[in-house]
C-alpha cells in the first residue's frame, strides 16, 4: 500500500512547495494593502486545494501516459526515413492538441475584437506547421539558433509594421495578444506530449546531438502561432477597448454562494469536466491508432496508459476548476485594489514576487525540469532551471506592471528582449538554447493566464488603461525573460567549465614539465 502511494506524497509534497506561497503572500495582501471580500477569499483557498491536489494527480497521470504516447510516436517518426508523411502527421498532431488545450480558450475568451473560434484555429494552424517545421529541422540537421533568429526576425518586423507612421498598415493593439498566443499555446497538455515526442524523435539519432536535439520542439511551436496572429493584426482592426469578457461579480457573494461557483454549470468544475474531455478526446485517438499501427506497447503498459489518461483527465480538470474559478477573481481583484489605492506603485514589487512563485506552481514546468534532469544525467538540476526560471519571471511580471502604470509601448521591450537571446544563443552550449526557448512556453501556462493576466487586467481597468495595449502582453513577457536567464545559467556554466579545464591543463603542464626537468637532470647524472 505504501509502494502504491509513494508516488501521491511525493507529488502532494511538490504541489504544496509550489502552491503555499503564493497563498501566503495573498492572505499577506489581504489583510494589509489589498483587502479580499470573505466570498473571493474563500474561492482563492478552495482553489487552492483544487491546484495542489490537481496538480499532484496530473503530474502522476502525465508521466504514464502522456510521455510514453509521445515519445513513442516521437520513435516512430524519427526512423521514417521519408520527410513528407512524418511532417504531415506532425502537422496533425500539433493542430488537433492546440484547439483542445484549455489555456488558448482562456486567452479566446478573454480577447475582444476577435472571434474565439477564428483565434484558436489561427493558433492551431500556427503550431501544426511548426511542429512539421520542427521535424524537418531535426531531419535536415538545420541548427536551432540559425532558425530562431530567422523566424523571429519575421516576427518582429510584422509587428514593428503597425507603429510605423504613416503606413496605415495593421493594429497595434493585436500585437500584445500575438505575443501572448506562443505561450499559452504551449500549456499542460501540449507540453509533456510535445517534449516526448521531441526526445523520441532525438533519440533516433545517434552522437551527442541527440539529446540537444530533444529539446527545440516547443520554442518552435510557440513561435508558430506568434506570426499567424500577427498576420491577422495586418488586416484587422480590434479598436480600443477596456473591456474584457463577461466577468460575475464576485464582491456581493457570501461564503456559501462563492463555493457554489466551482459547481456553476456554465462556470464551474461541470464546464471543465466537459472541456477537458473534449481536449482528451484527439489523444485518446491518437493513441487508440497508433497502437494498432505499431502494437508498440503490450498489454500491462496499454493498461498502465489508459490509467495515466484517467489521472491526467481528473487532475487537468480539478487543477483548471482551481485556477480559473478560484484564483482569477483574487488576482483581478489585488490587481484593481493596489491600483486603486495610494501604492498603486507597490504594483511592480508585488507583481515581482508574485511571478517569482507562480511560475513553480505551473504543471509543465514539473516535466521540463524533470526532462532537463534526465537528459543532461544530472549535469543541469532542477534547482538551477527552476531559479532561473522564477527570476525570469519576476523580471517580466515587474516590466509587465511599469507597462501597466505608464502605458509604454511593449514593441521596445519585445525587440531588446528578443535581441539579447537571440545573441546568446551563439555564446552558449546548444542544448541549453533548446531548453532556454522550450521553457519561454512551458513558463506561460495556466498560471500565467489566470492568476497574472487578471492581475495586471484588474489593474489596468483601475488605472483606465487600454487593456489590449497595457494588460496584454503579460503572458508574452513571461515567455520572454527565462529565455535570458537559462541561457544566462549556461554562460556561467560553461564559464566554470572551461576555467576547470585551464586548471587541469595547467597542472598537467607543470606535471610534464616536471618529468621533462627529471629526466634532464637525470641524463646529466
Amino acid at each position: 500500500m505504501k509502494h502504491i502511494l509513494r508516488p501521491f506524497y511525493s507529488s502532494i509534497g511538490e504541489s504544496l512547495h509550489s502552491v503555499l506561497p503564493i497563498c501566503a503572500i495573498v492572505l499577506l495582501l489581504s489583510i494589509s494593502l489589498a483587502p479580499i471580500m470573505p466570498g473571493v477569499m474563500v474561492m482563492f483557498l478552495f482553489g487552492a486545494l483544487l491546484i495542489i491536489f490537481g496538480m499532484s494527480v496530473f503530474t502522476i497521470g502525465s508521466n504514464i501516459s502522456m510521455e510514453p504516447l509521445g515519445d513513442g510516436i516521437g520513435v516512430m517518426i524519427g526512423k521514417s526515413k521519408k520527410t513528407i508523411f512524418p511532417m504531415l502527421i506532425c502537422f496533425l498532431v500539433g493542430f488537433l492538441i492546440t484547439i483542445a488545450e484549455p489555456d488558448l480558450t482562456v486567452l479566446a475568451e478573454k480577447v475582444t475584437g476577435i472571434e474565439n473560434m477564428l483565434l484558436i484555429m489561427l493558433v492551431a494552424l500556427g503550431v501544426g506547421l511548426f511542429l512539421a517545421l520542427a521535424f524537418f529541422r531535426l531531419k535536415k540537421k538545420i541548427p536551432l539558433s540559425w532558425l530562431l533568429v530567422v523566424l523571429y526576425a519575421i516576427a518582429l518586423a510584422l509587428a514593428i509594421l503597425p507603429y510605423i507612421p504613416g503606413l496605415n498598415i495593421g493594429s497595434q493593439e493585436f500585437i500584445p495578444t500575438a505575443f501572448d498566443s506562443g505561450g499559452v499555446t504551449t500549456g499542460p497538455i501540449t507540453v509533456p506530449f510535445i517534449m516526448a515526442l521531441g526526445a523520441g524523435m532525438a533519440s533516433m539519432r545517434k552522437g551527442k546531438s541527440s539529446s540537444e536535439d530533444s529539446f527545440g520542439l516547443v520554442a518552435l511551436c510557440s513561435i508558430g502561432p506568434i506570426l499567424s496572429v500577427l498576420v491577422l493584426s495586418l488586416i484587422k482592426s480590434p479598436g480600443a477597448t477596456n473591456e474584457v469578457g463577461e466577468s460575475i461579480d464576485y464582491l456581493s457573494l457570501n461564503t456559501k454562494q462563492a463555493f457554489m461557483c466551482f459547481l456553476d454549470p456554465d462556470t464551474g468544475i461541470l464546464k471543465y469536466i466537459k472541456e477537458v474531455a473534449v481536449a482528451f478526446l484527439p489523444i485518446v485517438g491518437m493513441f487508440i491508432i497508433f497502437q494498432l499501427i505499431t502494437r508498440r506497447f503490450n498489454k500491462t503498459k496499454v493498461l498502465r496508459i489508459c490509467v495515466g489518461f484517467v489521472y491526467t483527465y481528473i487532475g487537468l480538470v480539478l487543477f483548471l476548476t482551481g485556477a480559473n474559478v478560484g484564483f482569477m477573481p483574487a488576482g483581478e481583484l489585488i490587481g484593481k485594489t493596489l491600483a486603486g489605492s495610494s501604492f498603486k506603485w507597490a504594483l511592480v514589487p508585488i507583481g515581482m514576487v508574485l511571478g517569482y512563485f507562480v511560475v513553480a506552481a505551473e504543471p509543465a514546468v514539473h516535466t521540463l525540469k524533470k526532462q532537463v534532469e534526465e537528459v543532461t544525467n544530472g549535469a543541469i538540476s532542477q534547482k538551477s532551471i527552476g531559479i532561473a526560471l522564477s527570476v525570469g519571471v519576476s523580471v517580466s511580471v515587474g516590466i509587465s506592471m511599469i507597462r501597466v502604470l505608464t502605458g509604454m509601448s511593449i514593441l521596445p521591450v519585445l525587440i531588446i528582449g528578443y535581441i539579447i537571446p537571440l545573441i546568446i544563443t551563439f555564446f552558449v552550449p546548444k542544448i541549453y538554447t533548446g531548453i532556454a526557448f522550450d521553457s519561454g512556453g512551458v513558463a506561460s501556462g495556466p498560471m500565467a493566464t489566470t492568476f497574472i493576466l487578471p492581475f495586471a487586467i484588474g489593474a489596468c481597468q483601475a488605472l483606465g488603461g487600454n487593456v489590449l495595449t497595457d494588460a496584454f502582453g503579460i503572458v508574452a513577457m513571461i515567455a520572454m525573460t527565462p529565455l535570458i536567464t537559462i541561457q544566462v545559467l549556461g554562460l556561467i556554466g560553461k564559464t566554470k567549465q572551461d576555467r576547470h579545464l585551464k586548471r587541469i591543463h595547467s597542472e598537467i603542464e607543470q606535471i610534464d614539465d616536471g618529468i621533462v626537468y627529471y629526466e634532464e637532470d637525470y641524463d646529466e647524472e
